[in-house]
């Protein structure tokens, strides 16, 4: 978290501040936002690896006070301009496209205002996994769903006890009963008090239709903003057929239990 301020430069409106970023995610605070900010992101990694890299920010909901752009050898690219209230809006862009360029604008009282988002670095492959314009809410392929087993932040089977749908986040909210959870990056799914059930939430886009249903799925993905993102979800009978005949050719890409 890094939480510049504005104030400590009031004498020097027009001064450009330079913020560097260490962490593969994180968040940006700045209060009371006056001049500009240039963020550069350097996480610890092999400079030959940045051009994997996809950076994605998502602006707090009462982010104010200075346009987002990106910048590129002094040419600036407008991503959140001051003021944008879209619910939940995440903006991408290779690493190699530029950097951020953050620049207050005029404010009668800066005071007010604070402009924040968060931030996540990620390798091209995730993001394209995250974010697939093509065609997010067709079925995984087996080879698809045998992969998600091995490489996903989470990796439960569970069932769907209700769907909650945000029409103004176009999301739709999977409220999951796990029956066993293999695998997960974050404590999304937790024991509730009450029952002794572990429980936990998955969100998808509203277009995919999701609805509950009977039976049991076997549900992957990735933690994106702090959030469970879905990815494959097959019925697990059909997991556990893809599953077998995958192994007794020898061909499965990782060894889990799929009973």
């Amino acid at each position: 978290l890094s939480s510049p301020s504005g104030l400590t430069h009031e004498s020097h409106r027009k001064d450009v501040e330079q913020v560097y970023l260490r962490c593969s995610e994180g968040s940006i605070e700045w209060m009371y936002p006056t001049g500009a900010l240039i963020v550069n992101l350097r996480p610890n990694i092999s400079p030959a690896s940045y051009k994997h890299l996809t950076v994605c920010i998502k602006p707090f909901k009462d982010s104010a006070g200075a346009n987002i752009y990106l910048e590129k050898t002094g040419e600036l690219k407008l991503l959140v301009r001051d003021g944008d209230r879209s619910p939940s809006r995440v903006y991408c862009f290779g690493y190699d496209q530029g950097g951020l360029f953050v620049e207050a604008t005029p404010q009668q009282d800066i005071s007010r205002k604070i402009t924040g988002f968060q931030y996540e670095l990620m390798s091209k492959g995730i993001a394209a996994d995250l974010h697939t314009a093509s065609a997010p809410c067709r079925p995984c392929s087996d080879t698809e769903v045998l992969l998600a087993v091995c490489t996903s932040d989470f990796v439960i089977r569970g069932s769907i006890q209700n769907v909650t749908n945000e029409a103004e986040e176009q999301e739709s909210i999977i409220h999951v009963g796990v029956n066993k959870l293999y695998r997960q990056k974050s404590k999304v799914f937790q024991l509730t008090g009450e029952s002794g059930n572990w429980r936990g939430q998955i969100k998808t886009l509203l277009e995919c239709g999701v609805k509950p249903g009977d039976g049991d799925f076997l549900f992957t993905g990735r933690m994106h903003f702090g959030e469970a993102r879905l990815g494959c979800a097959p019925r697990f009978k059909d997991f556990q057929r893809m599953y077998k005949e995958a192994k007794d050719k020898g061909l499965n890409p990782c060894e889990i239990g799929p009973d």
